[in-house]
């Protein structure tokens, strides 16, 4: 059992080791090592061990036997596989949230999609992908929210940080592209229009399905 102090370190273990996978810094098939994950947030192991098994437990580490745990290494058909499921559930839940989220958090995030956008144009240096992970991941978790289903959100959320370790990194020419479908996404929600703001949703998934499948039977 975890002592008060590992309690409060480990859920902060698991953001920052999900930070290392999602941000590319640890990539698919590199293996974690717990002291050395210990040493690097001057933590207990214990913290870091519970963080490891809950990141187990959605799928973006695999365990290795004696070697330890691997950041998964996503082939096109667990991706494929991934995003058809997101396609079924992503855009209903869509629909049930149109004219049910909160309207200035959804204007809040129109506004910084659109700078990143401006910023990107502005400076010919692309968009700012940590940024933009950043506000993808409290659009879509807001919108899964509303469902006020917890499993449904748990289900999503792993299914979204499954393809995040490819599409992130790997797919910088869609992060403009991305961010307009965002702002389709939140335009549809702002409306209360349940079809388009299930019809944006599709999109968005069937981009991001499209790009990946181009990357990865690209000769």
């Amino acid at each position: 059992m975890l002592n008060a102090t590992d309690q409060r370190l480990a859920p902060q273990a698991y953001e920052r080791i999900l930070d290392l996978i999602l941000s590319g810094k640890t990539p698919p098939g590199d293996l974690l090592n717990e002291r050395a994950l210990a040493e690097m947030f001057d933590m207990s192991r214990t913290p870091i061990r519970d963080a490891l098994l809950m990141l187990e437990s959605e799928g973006l580490l695999v365990r290795r036997g004696r070697r330890g745990l691997q950041v998964k290494q996503m082939h096109l058909e667990d991706l494929i596989d991934a995003l058809q499921i997101r396609l079924l559930l992503e855009p209903a839940v869509a629909r049930m949230a149109a004219g049910n989220v909160d309207r200035d958090a959804l204007q809040t995030l129109a506004k910084s999609f659109q700078e990143l956008l401006e910023t990107a144009d502005t400076t010919n240096g692309g968009v700012n992908r940590e940024m933009a992970r950043t506000l993808d991941n409290q659009l879509h978790g807001l919108i899964s929210d509303t469902a006020d289903n917890a499993q449904l959100s748990s289900i999503i959320l792993t299914l979204r940080r499954q393809t995040q370790i490819f599409d992130i990194k790997s797919l910088p020419e869609r992060a403009q592209d991305t961010c307009r479908e965002h702002l389709d996404i939140i335009g549809a929600l702002l409306s209360g229009d349940g079809d388009s703001a299930s019809e944006a949703m599709a999109r968005h998934i069937d981009g991001v399905r499209a790009s990946i499948i181009a990357r990865l039977t690209r000769r």
